[in-house]
């Protein structure tokens, strides 16, 4: 399938997300209650879905990733923008409708120590979407289905009468990863879900997801803020700042020519597994902290921490459009350019 110049791969895709926002509002006073302003969590986001795509969308902590997935599994209710799914605005359905997109839309949680009830056996945890959606699945064959699950997560289906406790942090993952796909899912949101696991645990449920994928032709929206570990899964990356979206393209678009001061702060600090590689690379130093959501700066919102900003970032809000560029994909930034890499 041809893909556009961001790297989706063209068609009508699966979920389209228009301009989406979430601002809190925050207030003082105990009992009255009184407005003071708003947290703009999420300002203005805008992004492709595919079949079977995976779309990593990276970030320091507090740039709006979370909240921005639980929009989509509609666990918090949107200031303003849509989100289409088979041509019907998720944030718009109620009743049965809502249902079969629970359905749709699942998610695997980032800590697996704390998602899984502790009084539950890992039969009754992962057979619990069938409680909730008894259509599914009926009654009598419940079980075998919970066992197929464990075993096409690679657990045991032997151990369905264990409890969480007797699993370790990888395995309870898995446990997360199966009963995510009890009810058939087109859409699973993962949530860090590999940021609480040892280094090579990562890898072997990084490993899982992708061979699931090309199983039962899922789709995944990928939360990180490890560049390294988006890499190896992502068909296309979005880099997320301060509740916007500054650079979004292709694996190779990112990693290799990235034009954005932010993307290219953070491919920089992530690790290098060859000695003579870090020692060519550039290192990028950001000064200062990510600035409050609740009032972020005018114009470029990375304007006070980037070492590229002149007068017109103060005042003017780059829009994310294609810059040019050996990989032209769509980059939030007046001066944008790509840095020599190192392979």
């Amino acid at each position: 399938m041809p893909a556009t110049e961001s790297g989706a791969p063209g068609g009508a895709p699966l979920l389209r997300v228009e301009g989406l926002v979430k601002h809190f509002t925050t207030t003082s006073g105990v009992l009255l209650k009184t407005p003071t302003g708003s947290v703009k969590a999420v300002d203005g986001v805008s992004f492709d879905l595919h079949r079977g795509e995976t779309l990593g969308i990276v970030g320091e902590s507090g740039c709006g990733k979370s909240t921005l997935a639980k929009l989509l599994l509609r666990l918090e209710t949107p200031t303003a923008g849509r989100a289409l799914l088979g041509g019907r605005d998720i944030f718009e359905m109620n009743g049965e409708e809502l249902r079969a997109l629970r359905r749709n839309f699942q998610m695997i949680m980032q800590d697996p120590y704390t998602s899984l009830n502790p009084r539950m056996t890992v039969g009754d945890i992962i057979g619990e979407p069938f409680e909730i959606h008894p259509e599914v699945m009926p009654k009598a064959g419940r079980r075998a289905r919970v066992r197929e699950l464990l075993d096409r997560v690679g657990l045991n289906p032997e151990h369905i009468s264990r409890y969480p406790h007797q699993f370790s942090g990888g395995q309870r993952q898995r446990i997360g990863i199966a009963r995510a796909l009890a009810l058939n899912p087109q859409i699973i949101v993962c949530d860090e879900p590999v940021s609480a696991l040892d280094v090579s645990i990562q890898a072997q449920v990084v490993n899982l997801l992708e061979e699931l994928q090309r199983e039962l032709g899922l789709s995944y929206i990928f939360i990180a803020h490890d560049l390294s570990v988006v890499r190896h899964i992502s068909d296309r990356v979005a880099v997320m700042y301060l509740g916007k979206f500054v650079e979004i393209g292709t694996e190779e678009q990112i990693y290799d020519h990235a034009t954005h001061p932010y993307t290219q702060a953070l491919l920089s600090a992530a690790p290098l597994p060859d000695p003579a590689l870090r020692g060519q690379r550039q290192i990028i130093r950001l000064d200062g902290d990510v600035p409050s959501p609740a009032n972020p700066p005018s114009g470029c919102r990375f304007r006070t921490r980037c070492w590229k900003a002149q007068a017109r970032c103060e005042t003017d809000e780059p829009a994310l459009l294609s810059r040019a560029g050996a990989a032209p994909h769509p980059s939030a930034c007046h001066f944008a350019e790509e840095l020599p890499t190192t392979g």
